[in-house]
């Protein structure tokens, strides 16, 4: 051990402290001798011939925090490290494109992926071990850290020609897997595929799909909308329906408080992974909104409207944009902040309360929490109608919770995350026009565009006043996304113009020749550039970027984004064929292709068109397109369609499949319209 490490891990000082991302710094104090993410690390371990341990995770990843606790914080650890390591922290919210290229190495050499995410690498960055969660000893069959690390050490001394070996398969395989083949066109066989796949993994009683743990997956339910919607299949919409239900009256809803955890434990969605992401309640805002406007079931809009406080409450920023999440932990310990033990409620409720909140709530005396120290305490559910009383008792424990130590915000601000909580507050006032909605996205598009991506440069994170990162796929491809929605319930031209930027730069910076689109900016890749299209927690980029490219094609006519959009089906759809269900929202995309779109020009004065807008945003229209010809010279260089009409008299035309219909001047003869849609 050198000098300088023996002062690092006495008095835990290393390179993370001047970092802008909170999980970085949550290591900052750390006795381990961190580097961020650089070529300093890398040119320090060729230097001193030394692998690399690389930790990749999140803010608010509950099993990271246990693993900092016993072993990134312990002074043996850390010398061990220290000693025959460097040792390189990544956020993987903040660098995606490195987690996903060593998620995918982690999957093909362990065949399992998670965070936190745990590998050896060479001074080339080439993996050679890899594994999620470690504990620091040896227990319960699994091998700690203070076992592995002397291991390591030694096998990279004494046998190295094995490591490189293996390290070097294992990037010529990565290399491979970040690449998708084509398979041609993907065309109605492979919607038909997708829906009879979900429909074989469904699960009836409870919702969803599989058995646990559970994730909501938005993007799946809205392409059985789609489905629906295309077809008729009523076991589509049933199941969409089924699924929206049982998770609002599950504990994966924060029943006080609004907004949903991040995924369930079990199968009945009662026990949550309780940290909160901001793109989770984007998503999910935008599956209760299509679920109503396809149902009109007044508890879908309520769910919406309680996502919408929390995140208005909780996550928005000064600034004007979104927070990244709230932590699963509080004190130490996972979801104390949302549990409840019977004693402590009647200790402040009266016996009326306490009965209807065992009712309405599912309270008990032996709780719902099966084991750990918080055996006996309760995860609220859903189980009966609400009553005034029960929302009286609501509000007293929503007091009672704000008093308790509140779980860690990070406070990160992301311009891909942002993109989606735009659209789905965009969604939401086109279907409610409520001010408060359309403000908040507003205000979100206006910062995202003013200070993190203008003219001036683009980045990915913005934190203490500070931008930073390098951007990707996704905050293009995102925002683009939003923007347009956006536009399409408040027709400003700045919206529709910044999507339409925002698509071009993203079609220079990240398109690959071959088509589709790279993850990250061409430069510095150790195992080839990530081109992602599989549909997990989050859409992929490459799935969006294809939403995005029909859609303005539609909007403004040009044939570069028709084409663009093409070469990305073509050169993706291979996988997309292989396991469709796994490809949602990509299959969400096809669905906007194969048509028929609905094309709405509204012409009139801006406070004259407010009725057809309410009447549009009150349906589901998943192939909607929609432009304002307000006599704004802007719009007819953004949209060819605005060009031949009359913006001196109110109406509305519609068309589809090229097929123009007679204009109308009344919100209720659009109504009629659209209902032969």
């Amino acid at each position: 051990m050198t000098e300088h490490e023996t002062t690092t891990a006495s008095k835990g000082v290393n390179r993370l402290a001047n970092e802008r991302s909170p999980y970085l710094l949550q290591h900052a104090d750390n006795p381990v001798d961190w580097y961020p993410w650089g070529e300093e690390a890398f040119r320090r371990a060729r230097e001193e011939d030394r692998p690399i341990f690389l930790s990749i995770g999140y803010s608010s990843c509950h099993w990271c925090h246990v693993m900092a606790e016993e072993s990134f914080e312990d002074d043996q650890v850390a010398s061990l490290l220290n000693e025959s390591f460097i040792s390189i922290k990544v956020d993987r919210e903040e660098r995606p494109d490195i987690d996903a290229l060593y998620m995918t190495a982690a999957q093909m050499m362990s065949g399992t992926g998670g965070w936190p995410l745990t590998l050896m690498l060479t001074p080339e960055g080439r993996p050679f071990f890899a594994a999620t969660y470690l504990p620091k000893d040896s227990r319960q069959g699994m091998t700690g850290l203070t076992a592995i690390l002397p291991i390591i050490s030694q096998f990279w001394k004494e046998r190295r020609d094995e490591v490189i070996e293996t390290s070097g398969k294992v990037a010529q395989a990565v290399k491979a897997a970040v690449e998708p083949s084509s398979a041609g066109d993907v065309g109605i066989e492979s919607l038909m595929e997708g829906y009879g796949r979900l429909k074989m993994n469904y699960d009836v009683k409870h919702g969803g799909f599989g058995r646990a743990p559970k994730f909501p997956t938005p993007h799946r339910l809205t392409f059985l909308l789609r489905y629906w919607e295309r077809t008729g299949e009523e076991e589509a919409l049933k199941m969409a329906e089924r699924t929206l239900k049982e998770m609002r009256r599950g504990g994966i809803f924060d029943q006080l408080g609004g907004g949903f955890h991040r995924y369930s434990t079990d199968r009945s969605w009662t026990i949550p992974h309780f940290e909160k992401m901001l793109y989770d309640q984007a998503l999910l805002l935008i599956t209760y909104v299509e679920g109503w406007q396809v149902t009109h079931d007044k508890e879908f809009e309520s769910t919406a409207r309680e996502i919408i406080d929390y995140v208005i409450e909780r996550l928005a920023s000064n600034e004007g944009g979104f927070y990244s999440a709230e932590d699963a932990d509080s004190e130490g310990v996972e979801g104390k902040y949302y549990l409840w033990a019977d004693e402590e409620l009647s200790s402040f409720l009266t016996s009326d309360e306490m009965s209807e909140v065992r009712r309405v709530f599912g309270v008990t005396v032996e709780g719902n929490v099966p084991n750990g120290e918080e055996e006996g305490t309760n995860v609220l559910r859903l189980e009966g109608d609400r009553s005034e009383l029960s929302e009286r008792a609501r509000r007293k424990m929503l007091e009672r919770r704000s008093a308790r130590t509140a779980p860690f915000l990070d406070d990160k601000i992301m311009a891909d995350w942002n993109g989606l909580m735009i659209l789905a507050l965009a969604k939401a006032y086109g279907a409610w026009r409520d001010d408060r909605h359309r403000d908040a996205a507003r205000k979100a598009a206006s910062f995202v565009l003013g200070v993190m991506m203008n003219d001036k440069g683009r980045h990915h994170i913005f934190r203490g006043g500070r931008t930073g990162g390098p951007v990707f796929l996704d905050d293009h491809a995102f925002m683009a996304w939003g923007l347009i929605e956006l536009y399409f319930a408040d027709p400003d031209p700045r919206w529709l113009d910044a999507a339409i930027r925002l698509t071009e730069l993203m079609m220079s910076d990240f398109s690959d020749p071959q088509g589709g689109f790279f993850q990250a900016a061409a430069g510095g890749e150790l195992m080839g550039r990530v081109k992602e299209v599989y549909d997990g927690a989050l859409p992929s980029g490459n799935s969006v970027a294809l939403t995005v490219l029909l859609t303005l094609h539609a909007v403004t006519g040009r044939e570069e984004f028709l084409k663009a959009a093409q070469a990305a089906e073509d050169a993706l759809s291979g996988s997309v064929v292989r396991s469709p269900d796994a490809h949602a929202q990509f299959l969400n995309a096809v669905d906007l292709r194969l048509g028929p779109i609905t094309e709405i020009t509204l012409t009139g004065e801006r406070d004259d068109i407010e009725p057809f807008l309410a009447e549009i945003g009150k349906r589901f229209l998943p192939r909607k397109v929609l432009v304002h010809a307000s006599g704004d010279p802007e719009m007819s260089r953004l949209s060819p369609s605005v060009k031949d009409r009359d913006a001196s008299w109110t109406a509305a035309y519609v068309c589809r499949d090229r097929t123009c219909l007679p204009p109308v001047a009344d919100a209720g003869s659009l109504n009629r319209l659209l209902k032969e849609d």
